[in-house]
Formats: C-alpha cells, structure tokens, sequence
C-alpha cells in the first residue's frame, strides 16, 4: 500500500515541481526585463559629463572591439554584456542641447562583436576540468575552442566590412540591414510602436524610483546611481537564476535532443542548438555541456560544431527581449546587429569549405598542443581573453 501510495502521488510531485520552475522562470524573466527599463531610466539621468566621456572612450571602434571582449569574458556573460549596451543605447540624453543615445550604435557593433568572442571563454574554462588526463583534456580543449576560433573568423571577416562600409556609405552593413529589420517593429503605417513589455514593466520601475525620491528623499544624481547599481544587481542575478533554473528544467530533455539532431545534418544541428540556446538564454551553457561528451569521445568536433554555430544565434533572443524592454528604436537596432553578426556566420561563412576547415584545423593543432604542453592551453587562454584586450586597451588610451 505504501508503495502504491508513492506511485500515485510522484506524479503530482513532479507536476508541482515543474510548475514551480515555470513560475519561477516567468518571475526572473520579468525581473530581467525590469532591470533593463530600471537601468535605461539611471543611464538617462547620469547626464552629459557621463555621456561625452563613454562616447569618447568608445569613438574608436579597435577599442570598442577589445572592451567588449575584455567586459564578456570578467563577466562570463555575452546576455549579460549585449543587454548592458542595449540599455545603454535605449538611452537617451541632452548633449549641447540636442538629444542623443549615451552610446551611440555605431560604437556599439564592435563591443558587440567583442562580446561574442569573450563569451566562449566559459567553455574553454571548463575544459579545464579535464587538465589531469591528457587524452581527454586534448579533446576537450579542440572541442572548447573550436567555438573561439569561429567566433574570431566571424570578427575577423565581418569588423573590416563593416568599417568599410561604414567609411564608404556612412553605415555599417550590419547596421544598415538591422535598420531596415527595425522599421517593422517601430513605424507601422505612421503610428509608433509602444512596447506591450515596457508597459508591462514600468509600474515595478515606477515603484523602485518612487521608493528613493519619496520614501528615501534621495538626491537626483544619487537616484540615479543606486538605481543603476540595483539595476545591475537584478540583472546579474536575474540572468543567473534564469540560466540555471531553465537548465534543470529542460537538462532532462538534453541528451535526447541532442541524440535527435546529431546524428542528422548539419542544419539539423544549428537549429537544435539555436532552440536549446534561445530556451535556456545562454549560449555558454549549451556549448559547455558538449565539451564532456566531446572529452568522453561521445561526440566528435566535427558533430558539435553546427550546434554551436546555432547557440551563437540562439542567445541573440535575450539582447531582442532586452531591446523590447526599452520601446526604443536605436535599442532594436543593436539587437538586430547581434543577431545578423551571428547569423551571418551560420549562413555565409560556415558553409563556405575553406572557412569552415579553419576553425576545426586550429582547434585540432591546439589541442595537439595542450596535449603535448598543457600549458600553453592556460597562456592561451589568459592571453586572447585577458592579457592582449587589457594591454591593447591601456596602449590605445594611452595615445589618445
């Protein structure tokens, strides 16, 4: 009797359990999303000084590049990261008495393109794991860095063509292609678009000014600053909790999915690891979940590299959610930009043979080498993530 008594009620367990992780992700995804609005409405209310001096330092788009991979990399986060700059984009204030975005969207395609080269620093990491055992840490480190190697083309090919483009026409390419994208979800037949996501948050931020100015008779510069640190803090850990309750919601799925598209084509592997991604919103976890099978001999590189071609589109859908937070356009515009950087890998660079040869031939060499010497695996890391954007970012300071 007891045993049956177990049988019929795990089922309702299970059910309340999985009804309890849906709450709790429809409560961090709105937290999210009230940290976007709640940090647009700090950054407005900085000002001019804070405005110029951002603008200045990331006028030069090499910079701008370097801070982004330097930034996504401490912070182990591109979702984190893009929806840092889309706040800042969305946001809005008076220079010389003219209205601007506090960064502009050109000076923020290359922190963009930065940021999706910092984010595989987490999967490189946990390769790591597997340091002790040489056959395997040579896998695992091929099958981590693999997604680097792309990512690096990805900038290598797209930031000259889009600095050209920009030189030539006055635009970016990417930029021009995320404007056109934008038009559908700002200006429909001559009425303005208003976001059914920023109404649906700005009570909550209405409520956490009002608790400062109010209750707390705060100053307006100092407002403005703890709003932004409170911002920042919901938004870390927002995403944090998401990512992690998302995971064990759908962890159980994983290794059918993965069976599913795997053993497909390549298509079938960037659509399965662009739809893990966008559910989970991380790209760092899908991509650190296949390093072990990769280590295991479970999976091949070859096998896990269209699915990490996907995750990189798949974690675009948290810098769109963020931009539809902030009802503003330029905010959409940059949104768009993550997504057509990725996307543009997936459809025009990884089909290309000799291109596609290129990433999976270094991250083979590489970990020919960490095998040999491991630890010429640590110096790589510390030296493309850390060392080389820090130092490229004093010397460019330094001269201007």
């Amino acid at each position: 009797m007891a045993e049956e008594r177990f049988i019929t009620r795990s089922p309702l367990k299970n059910g309340i359990g999985s009804g309890l992780k849906i709450f709790l992700v429809a409560v961090l995804l709105y937290s999210f999303l009230v940290s976007i609005g709640l940090m647009s409405e700090a950054f407005k209310g900085l000002g001019k000084d804070f405005a110029e001096n951002l603008i200045r330092t990331t006028s030069n788009p090499f910079v701008g590049l370097f801070i982004g991979i330097l930034a996504t990399s401490i912070v182990q986060s591109s979702s984190t990261i893009t929806s840092i700059i889309v706040g800042m984009v969305g946001s809005e204030v008076i220079v010389n008495g003219s209205t601007m975005s506090l960064l502009t969207v050109s000076n923020a395609v290359p922190i963009i393109m930065g940021a999706n080269i910092g984010t595989t620093v987490t999967n490189t990491i946990v390769s790591f794991g597997h340091f002790t055992r040489r056959e395997e840490f040579k896998r695992a480190i091929s099958g981590a860095t693999v997604h680097d190697f792309f990512n690096f083309i990805c900038v290598c090919i797209m930031f000259p063509l889009e600095m050209v483009t920009r030189a030539v026409f006055g635009k970016g390419l990417l930029e021009w292609l995320a404007t056109l994208m934008s038009k559908l979800f700002t200006n429909i037949g001559g009425i303005k678009f208003t976001s059914p996501i920023k109404l649906a948050t700005k009570p909550a931020i209405d409520i956490i000014k009002s608790l400062f100015v109010q209750f707390f008779n705060t100053s307006k510069n100092t407002t403005d600053v703890v709003m932004l640190i409170i911002a920042m803090i919901i938004l870390f850990f927002s995403l944090f909790f998401l990512v992690k309750v998302m995971k064990a919601l759908v962890i159980q799925r994983i290794e059918n999915m993965l069976d599913e598209f795997i053993g497909r084509n390549a298509l079938w592997g960037i659509l399965g690891g662009m739809m893990f991604t966008f559910i989970i919103q991380s790209s760092s976890v899908t991509t650190s979940l296949l390093v072990p099978m990769i280590a295991a001999g479970i999976l091949t590189v070859e096998a896990a590299f269209p699915i990490v071609i996907g995750a990189n589109i798949g974690t675009t859908g948290t810098a769109i959610l963020a931009s539809f937070a902030t009802g503003n356009r330029l905010a959409i515009i940059i949104a768009f930009v993550h997504f057509l950087f990725n996307l543009t890998g997936a459809v025009f660079i990884y089909p290309i043979r000799v291109f596609r040869e290129i990433p999976l031939k270094l991250a083979h060499k590489l970990g020919d080498l960490a095998f040999r010497k491991r630890r010429y695996a640590l110096l790589y890391v510390f030296s493309l993530f850390f060392i080389v954007p820090l130092l490229l970012i004093l010397v460019s300071k330094f001269f201007a």
